[in-house]
């Protein structure tokens, strides 16, 4: 496309981003779960969910993620889990953006144990190496196929399921026997393979169908499952998933009945 078209873009971008299109307000959703997983002793952990900001498309700037940053440093939470898809430049009406300008970004998360990140499908297929780099050169940690202990329990970061590999049993071996875990991973797809001994699996990638139609929910949601997986928490067989509707947009600008969402956890024994 010719520089003659860059002011009508810039036009366009400037409509969407004041419209919001369904990409305004964030909300801030406070859940407790009751994991059976759990230890006692951690009980009342709280954890902060940022999922899916897709920064590049017309409603995510940089302005933007420091607003989200600051939501969350407001939270006083224990953990920050950052569940993939930082960048999209392929959204309509999207900009450029480098990985080490979201990094650098995010690296302002506060929290009492730290920032762990997962990557995602869009990371890699915009970025390649760049963005999980970007992320460690900023201080955050990041998992791949590789567990780490924190404070007591331990988390297991999944490669992603679509562009590298999810290694489930191999990064859950890395887990002393007994310990208590929670499972990383941008997309749920992997969540029928994890066994009754992880406590929670937290995700994004869904975009709680982005375009929520309900008699389409099926057909809207990016999974293999359908509409099982498109949002919240799910319990199955007395294990424990939560989903991210997660903050940004893929293809289209637009959210539709799936609000952008940061939500904070808190993670009860029972």
């Amino acid at each position: 496309m010719g520089n003659g078209y860059k002011p009508c873009i810039d036009v366009f971008r400037k409509i969407v981003r004041a419209a919001g299109l369904g990409v305004g307000e964030i909300d801030l959703r406070h859940e407790t779960l009751e994991l059976p997983a759990w230890p006692s002793d951690l009980s009342g952990l709280r954890v902060a969910l940022i999922a899916d900001l897709h920064a590049g498309s017309p409603q995510i700037d940089e302005e933007r993620i420091g607003r989200i940053v600051a939501a969350v440093n407001s939270q006083s939470v224990d953990l920050v889990a950052l569940l993939g898809d930082y960048i999209d430049t392929e959204v309509a009406l999207a900009e450029e953006i480098d990985p080490s300008v979201i990094a650098d970004l995010l690296s302002g998360l506060e929290s009492r144990l730290g920032t762990i990140a997962v990557l995602g499908n869009h990371d890699w297929a915009h970025t390649g190496p760049r963005m999980g780099q970007a992320l460690r050169d900023a201080g955050i940690e990041l998992l791949e196929n590789r567990a780490t202990g924190v404070d007591g329990f331990w988390i297991a970061g999944l490669g992603d399921l679509m562009k590298r590999t999810a290694d489930l049993e191999g990064t859950l071996a890395q887990v002393p026997d007994g310990a208590p875990v929670l499972v990383f991973s941008h997309n749920p797809d992997v969540f029928p393979r994890v066994p009754a001994s992880v406590a929670l699996t937290l995700s994004g990638h869904t975009h709680g169908a982005q375009v929520d139609i309900p008699v389409l929910r099926d057909k809207l949601t990016p999974s293999r499952f359908g509409a099982r997986y498109t949002g919240g928490h799910i319990e199955e067989g007395g294990r424990h998933l939560y989903v991210s509707d997660g903050i940004g947009t893929s293809r289209l600008p637009v959210r539709f009945r799936a609000k952008p969402e940061l939500p904070v956890l808190e993670l009860v024994a029972i």
